[in-house]
């Protein structure tokens, strides 16, 4: 993998040892706000590929996520069988026609008209999985709270996602699956839990706004943004 070296981590711009701290100045904020704005759930890629030397800076970004105790929990598996594509896609499918028999009337209907994926089409795909039987980090800092790798996994998966955005690629997350299915179809070893799969590629079209809140579904609200005082 191009950029990475197992001693010191390294990518193609960041080096993490003995570096000058950089300045980020007040254009630079401007652009991470937008970065972070623009970051969108893509369900409609074109089938146009990407460039493996992309993937892989990508992928060395990834690995300067925070984990806890250092651990680096994360493991992708790259989808790239189209007959793995086809179960992964037949999992979606039932799972997703399960999910749509919860809701009923307009609901529903508008439920089944939602574009939820883009297996079919996104040219690189990852399952991204959790490696629990890490000994990477000797377990600081989970002891307690064994769950913070699976955390640690997410919070990679953002990185990934931010990082991809920067290069105008679009990644979308299908959570709409059946893991026990998934991690038997990809044949991982037994301790990986199943975290995420991500279809990858360029966007079909650009939205500044999530498309469930262009389609009606759910606009943003402020219910995060609640602080409680103690």
């Amino acid at each position: 993998m191009t950029g990475l070296t197992t001693d010191n981590v390294t990518t193609d711009n960041v080096t993490t040892q003995n570096a000058t701290p950089p300045i980020f100045d007040h254009r630079f904020h401007a652009q991470l706000a937008e970065l972070i704005a623009w970051r969108r759930d893509v369900r409609r890629f074109r089938p146009d590929p990407v460039p493996d030397e992309l993937i892989d800076h990508l992928l060395d970004l990834a690995q300067l996520s925070p984990s806890v105790g250092n651990s680096q929990p994360w493991r992708f598996v790259s989808v790239d069988s189209p007959a793995l594509r086809g179960r992964i896609h037949d999992n979606f499918a039932r799972c997703n026609q399960k999910a749509e028999g919860l809701y009923d009337g307009d609901r529903a209907t508008l439920y089944a008209q939602l574009k939820l994926e883009g297996i079919a089409i996104a040219p690189r795909q990852f399952a991204v999985f959790c490696d629990r039987s890490t000994r990477q980090g000797a377990g600081v800092g989970c002891q307690t709270m064994p769950e913070t790798l699976d955390y640690s996994v997410v919070v990679m998966i953002e990185t990934f996602w931010l990082a991809a955005r920067a290069h105008g690629l679009g990644v979308g997350w299908v959570s709409i699956l059946d893991p026990v299915e998934a991690k038997t179809d990809l044949d991982v070893p037994e301790p990986w839990k199943f975290i995420a799969y991500l279809c990858v590629g360029w966007p079909e079209e650009e939205h500044v706004d999530p498309e469930l809140v262009r389609c009606g579904w759910q606009p943003r609200t402020h219910a995060g943004r609640v602080v409680i005082q103690r």
